[in-house]
């Protein structure tokens, strides 16, 4: 049976013949009716082999972090969307060369016509000229690492169906930007800031690194600390630099490191990193419930699809249809990493609930959606053409990065039923 076959395997099934036969037993005729009820039921909101388990997402965090009685926006299927994507690659300017896939020459197409369905209800597209309204006078902040600026690309292609902004600032390697949407007077700032606290980075723009990264744990990043409390959302996440060679500070001294080969240092691991950093930035966030703040939605950690190895030693990504459910349910890495999240959100969300501001911190549980979607990353259409100069070796595949247009289309979807729905 093809993947395809499988992810159709919901549709409801005629019932049995068996059912109809007369009876002169009415208490008999009750019965079955409330029995074929029960099934359908099951047939047309369960997947065929996926049983009534919980998605790793249906978690209580999720159920304390949206309202009681609402739909779990996190816990559903990828469906067969024939309509496509909101908007195309040719129509938007927003995209960044490595994540444009078909300008990029990826020749199959049908990662663009799947939409994410909730089992307990349905997800509207994003509509950017409610959302433009709404948010009249209002400003954004996306804070993280690549990843978020993926999202990004995805956040302003929707937006620019509306209205086209203009670029107000950029860094000078354009990795923080800003953008006003001038008929609405709505910023949107991109933050770019991989560790979210104090790091010094020794990388080129190849990515290759001659020294250690120096991560503070007892330090945020001003380039977004600073500036936190002017915004109206925040839109924050960490992501895979953690698993990066570092050494660890506190108190103004090495307190260890991961993958270090000075022995002296104590391995303390990219989990311990995680934690830590986002034990800081939560109690940034939660120690400013007094003045203006933000609604800060928090994103969480995004799995990798790499086969047959990692980005450095020739790891790919190759598939064309995204997973069913359960047939791959991500690393050890992504687990460890999940789990410290989920831990410091819940942390710090009741705090806020004890503070009377639980609206102003919510969960982005982007990690199920993505998680079935081996289809909509970059892979090997990163560049054109796919080559190296000889034409001997072809590019180095990402399976970390999306598409654009793609599957993270969707976390804006769900951005989108989150604070204006």
């Amino acid at each position: 049976m093809t993947n395809k076959k499988k992810h159709m395997s919901w549709i409801w099934q005629p019932w049995p013949s068996s059912l109809h036969r007369k009876t002169d037993n009415m208490l008999a005729k009750v019965t079955v009716c409330l029995l074929l009820i029960g099934v359908s039921y099951r047939l047309l909101f369960y997947p065929s082999g996926s049983g009534v388990k919980q998605l790793v997402s249906t978690n209580e965090i999720n159920r304390n972090s949206t309202d009681k009685g609402k739909c779990n926006l996190f816990d559903g299927m990828w469906i067969p969307n024939p309509s496509g994507p909101a908007y195309t690659n040719s129509t938007c300017r927003f995209i960044e060369d490595h994540q444009n896939c078909l300008m990029n020459g990826r020749p199959d197409k049908e990662y663009l016509h799947w939409g994410w369905k909730p089992y307990q209800c349905d997800l509207p597209l994003f509509d950017s000229y409610l959302f433009l309204d709404v948010m009249r006078d209002k400003t954004w902040a996306f804070i993280g690492d690549s990843i978020l600026r993926n999202q990004v690309q995805s956040f302003l292609c929707l937006l620019s169906k509306a209205e086209e902004p203009v670029e107000l600032y950029h860094s000078s390697d354009f990795k923080s930007r800003r953008w006003l949407f001038r008929k609405h007077n709505l910023t949107v700032s991109l933050i770019w800031t991989p560790f979210l606290a104090h790091a010094e980075i020794f990388e080129n723009e190849n990515g290759v690194s001659d020294a250690p990264i120096q991560l503070h744990f007892d330090i945020l990043d001003q380039s977004w600390s600073t500036t936190y409390t002017k915004f109206d959302y925040v839109v924050i996440s960490g992501g895979q630099w953690f698993l990066k060679y570092a050494v660890y500070w506190e108190n103004n001294s090495v307190v260890g490191c991961h993958n270090c080969p000075d022995k002296s240092h104590a391995e303390l691991g990219y989990e311990f990193a995680y934690s830590k950093t986002l034990q800081l930035v939560f109690r940034h966030i939660t120690s400013l419930i007094g003045e203006h703040i933000p609604v800060v939605i928090f994103r969480t950690w995004t799995p990798s699809h790499f086969e047959n190895g990692q980005w450095f030693d020739g790891g790919i990504c190759n598939r064309t249809v995204p997973y069913n459910e359960g047939e791959f349910n991500g690393s050890d890495v992504d687990h460890g990493m999940r789990e410290v999240e989920l831990r410091e959100f819940e942390k710090a969300r009741k705090v806020m609930e004890s503070s009377g501001k639980l609206n102003y911190l919510k969960l982005l549980d982007t990690y199920q959606l993505s998680l079935m979607r081996p289809d909509g990353h970059v892979g090997s259409y990163r560049t054109f053409p796919r080559f190296d100069k000889n034409r001997k070796r072809k590019v180095q595949y990402d399976c970390l990065h999306w598409c654009v247009p793609g599957p993270i289309d969707a976390w804006n979807d769900i951005i989108m039923e989150m604070v204006v729905k």
